[in-house]
């Protein structure tokens, strides 16, 4: 469990206890502390440090019915209560720790003062690159309305669904008006203005996760089948990457993917220098052909 994790689950189980919880309950509810008394203590306390300097309201109290009297803490829901935009107390909470820990670039957007951006002493995890075309793209979704902007050269019309950061890169899920299906676009390779559009039409769906997508399986384009023949020396790593896959009888195996970037799906192809070929489809052993030839 890493330190972000930690925090988010400390700040769920101080808001849902309905008494003041001591440092021995909070350890067994929240676990990922290390080993040993002193060791736990001096993660607790510093975990308690970075919780009061982001601005949560962490409070110490008597725990009712100890005998010696024992200290407890715990975070009270009212102390959340209030906002215009009627965001739960856990929620706030967790866009509280999230803003202060991963410093959005470009700073001074209304997401960091949602979460309350103390400025205090708090470790800063990571840097997420952020701008106005995102800020615009997180508006209209909320608002369920459509965006307009340029991908590929082609105009797109598309209605937000999910915005996702993962592997160094801001994700765009949602509803492709001229394609009439879900897409998903690397925000980063959008040009020109993002503009907010009329309401959306489409009810949200359950947009492609890219964190559970390989790099082939990302972009914008329809899918295309193909079946990658790979020796019996680079077999078990196939299967260790693939999963599922085609055994044959010479002990190498056939993969079938779903290619949306030829760019990606050349890359794993050729991870595999000499041992893999591409079966299908002709138009992608084709350009792996061609890029070959160029190479050389």
């Amino acid at each position: 469990m890493d330190k972000l994790e930690r925090l988010l689950n400390l700040a769920a189980a101080l808001l849902d206890a309905d008494r003041p919880l001591t440092a021995d309950e909070l350890r067994d509810r929240i676990g990922g502390y290390p080993e040993g008394k002193t060791a736990f203590r001096r993660t607790f306390e510093r975990d308690k440090d970075d919780l009061r300097a982001m601005g949560l309201p962490l409070k110490v109290e008597p725990v009712p019915g100890t005998d010696p009297p024992t200290d407890g803490y715990r975070m009270r829901r009212a102390d959340y209560t209030g906002t215009e935009l009627r965001l739960e107390p856990d929620e706030l909470a967790s866009l509280h720790l999230a803003t202060n820990l991963v410093r959005l670039d470009g700073a001074d957007t209304g997401l960091l003062k949602l979460g309350g951006g103390a400025g205090g002493e708090a470790d800063e995890v990571g840097r997420v690159p952020f701008d106005d075309a995102l800020a615009v793209m997180i508006a209209a979704a909320a608002d369920r309305r459509a965006v307009r902007f340029t991908y590929n050269d082609t105009e797109r019309t598309v209605e937000p669904w999910r915005l996702s950061f993962t592997r160094g890169h801001w994700y765009l899920a949602g509803y492709d008006r001229t394609r009439e299906d879900e897409r998903l676009y690397r925000v980063d390779r959008i040009s020109g203005e993002v503009t907010v559009g009329d309401p959306a039409t489409q009810e949200v769906g359950a947009p492609s996760d890219p964190t559970d997508l390989r790099g082939w399986e990302l972009g914008d384009g329809e899918p295309v089948r193909a079946l990658v023949r790979i020796d019996a020396v680079q077999a078990a790593h196939a299967r260790h990457l693939l999963g599922e896959v085609e055994e044959l009888d010479d002990g190498g195996v056939v993969a079938e993917l779903s290619v949306r970037n030829p760019e990606a799906f050349r890359s794993f192809v050729l991870s595999f220098l000499d041992h893999a070929e591409i079966l299908e489809p002709p138009e992608l052993r084709a350009d792996m052909i061609a890029w070959l030839e160029a190479a050389t």
